[in-house]
């Protein structure tokens, strides 16, 4: 939401049953589960908004995301949550065009004839590159792929020229020095996603809500509110504390939230460095703290445009040229309608890198200067002038690296901290983070820590705007 939610009055804060480090839908959807369990939560986000990535920015008279959002056919958790919360009626199905950026040239890639077309494979390769998916579909079970990197398993589905032309440059694109160690399983679950998302005929099709997600997290602030969950902006968790029992609450700067169950759903790094180990706490966080430690990750910088006309007719755009700055050019106004951005065309650029890179460090104006003459490459009519709007928006951990073997390197719900618990985009596996998932994991979370917790057995009443998923 773009409002203030409850702020620290400079009293002591009262006790509660849970206490939620993060106001992303990991967090918020914890909140409902456990609410409607019977249990007293109290929400600390940093910002002063709720959502996390999902939060949102000025428009013209509406709001949208600051990173990209949109929903697949199979994201289920978030589609049911909108229906649980009386909003279903704002969700929207859009065909869309997707393509790809390749030698100076954009070549569509929304339906199986357009694969028949991609002049940059030869016509043998281009067949390889539409029985790829196919093949992957074949694997049962992520567990076959868990010891390979996504470099071997393309390169035996599709042969090694398929893979240098279209699969190495997205790869290095998102991954950067990562993209050797990637693991196959995440790769799998992306083609997976995007193939249940096709109509029968190959085009596909995503969902976007009415109003963006603030419209969404407008309507999961008032349910919790109305199940007595608080939820307090503009504060940041300094340390959560605990003594030889297990935890005790979490220290800000207004003052100590005081709980014996904690919710962290920030990176593993930045939950590791709220653990800090003295004299008293349990002997157990030191351990907790390399563990939470082990997951790499990597920024994210976007640059949002506000154009006063189209780029293309293209709603996703991969990038398969090492030497522009971006992985990915978004289009959102070809998935939802340029009106209700008073007319604005907005197109977001999004590349991953780790936050020492150069383009993470520059200056908002200096990140739009940088970027205008590879977008005029890649789009020549384009000018300056067109832009009426630019936002930057920068996310130091937006992608984990998921390696082979990651299910023995990715942190557990719970902790060897009786009563401390993780919940974020790292522990979305074998799946991709995104929303859905965030919601999915964060009712997990929510479930695990009442049942611990002994929670109270649900009343019809407590049970109402919340459904087992």
């Amino acid at each position: 939401m773009n409002t203030q939610m409850e702020q620290g009055s400079g009293h002591a804060p009262a006790p509660v049953d849970v206490v939620i480090i993060g106001a992303g839908f990991t967090g918020l959807s914890a909140a409902l589960e456990l609410a409607a369990q019977g249990m007293r939560c109290r929400v600390i986000e940093s910002e002063d908004s709720i959502g996390g990535l999902a939060a949102s920015f000025a428009v013209g008279n509406t709001r949208l995301e600051r990173f990209y959002h949109h929903w697949f056919a199979s994201d289920g958790e978030m589609l049911r949550l909108c229906e649980q919360l009386g909003i279903s009626h704002l969700v929207e199905a859009h065909e869309t065009r997707t393509g790809v950026y390749f030698a100076n040239s954009v070549y569509r890639l929304s339906a199986p004839l357009d694969l028949l077309r991609f002049a940059p494979l030869p016509f043998v390769d281009r067949i390889r590159l539409g029985l790829l998916a196919l093949r992957a579909r074949r694997v049962r079970h992520w567990r076959e792929l868990e010891a390979r990197t996504a470099r071997e398993w393309l390169i035996s589905l599709g042969g090694r020229r398929v893979y240098e032309v279209v699969w190495r440059p997205l790869l290095e694109g998102k991954f950067g020095k990562y993209a050797d160690q990637v693991g196959a399983t995440w790769m799998w679950t992306k083609l997976h996603l995007r193939g249940g998302s096709r109509t029968k005929s190959g085009r596909e099709t995503l969902y976007y809500i009415k109003g963006g997600c603030e419209a969404l997290l407008t309507a999961l602030h008032e349910r919790l509110t109305s199940l007595g969950v608080e939820i307090v902006t503009g504060q940041a968790a300094e340390a959560v504390h605990s003594d030889e029992r297990g935890v005790t609450g979490v220290a800000t700067a207004e003052g100590f939230h005081p709980a014996r169950q904690v919710l962290v759903t920030a990176a593993p790094q930045i939950a590791a460095g709220l653990l800090r180990h003295g004299t008293a706490d349990h002997p157990a966080v030191p351990e907790t703290r390399r563990r939470w430690d082990a997951v790499d990750y990597l920024g994210n910088v976007c640059l949002v445009l506000e154009n006063d006309r189209k780029l293309s007719d293209t709603y996703w755009l991969n990038v398969n040229d090492p030497d522009f700055p971006y992985v990915g050019v978004i289009e959102h106004t070809n998935l939802d309608r340029p009106e209700r951005y008073e007319g604005r065309h907005v197109v977001y650029l999004s590349k991953y890198l780790p936050t020492d890179a150069e383009l993470y460090r520059m200056s908002d104006e200096e990140v739009f200067d940088h970027s205008l003459p590879h977008i005029q490459r890649m789009f020549p009519d384009f000018r300056r002038e067109w832009v009426r709007r630019y936002h930057v928006w920068r996310a130091p951990y937006a992608q984990p690296v998921i390696t082979p073997h990651y299910s023995r390197v990715m942190p557990p719900v719970d902790s060897a901290v009786p009563g401390l618990y993780l919940a974020g985009m790292a522990q979305v596996f074998p799946e991709d983070r995104g929303t859905n998932y965030a919601v999915r994991d964060g009712r997990r979370a929510g479930r695990l820590i009442g049942d611990r917790a002994g929670a109270p057995a649900r009343s019809s009443s407590d049970a109402a705007g919340s459904a087992d998923v």
